[in-house]
């Protein structure tokens, strides 16, 4: 390859997109500290605050077609759901050729995951007789997965920074609420379990990507001096 071609070929879109970097950042950090207090509060809880009553008891009454609609909703963040959807948000992604964001999917998504089946039994919030509850994973992953999708279609769309963070904030907001539907009508998850799994999401999610782009920006320096 020419030299000249390379060094002139033009730059891997980020991870985070320069418009909405700074609210991630904030974002990231009230996500961070809310996770933390949230748990501290609910330390070897055995029921849900008068919150989680007041949210539950009318959902908990629901029947069809609501039921059949939260399973799959509750499906896409399952092992093999979750999978196909993560997989092809992958897939998507390479193809678009935001490699950085397909990267993201994956370590963003994985590590919001391992954060909160890691919290379960330290915070030990119990539900159902013997099953940890906080944080929500399945919230978590929902959240990750729209907040990606999102970051990829304010970088294609180059949008500004006010219409791209309403975007981002609407959507990635509005998935976990569907997914937090979900959780509470199963009677898997507290409804403040699930604020703690979008908490999470949207606490990893951005730190993660700074971290790819840091990690790529040095990599893709080095070359271009080559």
């Amino acid at each position: 390859m020419d030299p000249r071609t390379e060094n002139t070929a033009r730059p891997a879109p980020p991870a985070l997109p320069t418009a909405v970097r700074t609210p991630l950042a904030v974002a990231a950090v009230c996500g961070a500290v809310a996770l933390v207090v949230l748990g501290v509060l609910f330390a070897g809880q055995t029921s849900g605050t008068a919150f989680d009553a007041w949210i539950r008891s009318p959902l908990m009454e629901l029947h069809a077609p609501w039921r059949q609609i939260a399973l799959v909703v509750d499906y896409t963040a399952e092992p093999v759901g979750g999978a196909l959807v993560l997989g092809t948000l992958t897939l998507v992604f390479l193809r678009l050729g935001h490699r950085r964001a397909a990267l993201l999917t994956v370590l963003g998504t994985g590590t919001s995951i391992a954060i909160t089946t890691g919290l379960k039994p330290v915070v030990g919030r119990d539900i159902n007789n013997g099953f940890f509850a906080f944080p929500s994973g399945h919230t978590a992953t929902a959240t990750a997965f729209a907040l990606v999708a999102m970051l990829v279609l304010v970088q294609r769309r180059r949008l500004r920074a006010t219409p791209a963070t309403a975007l981002v904030a609407a959507v990635t907001l509005t998935a976990a609420v569907v997914m937090a539907f979900a959780q509470v009508l199963l009677n898997a998850h507290y409804p403040t379990d699930t604020i703690g799994g979008f908490a999470t999401a949207v606490a990893v999610v951005p730190a993660v990507g700074h971290a790819i782009d840091r990690v790529a920006d040095r990599a893709q320096g080095r070359e271009t001096t080559k």
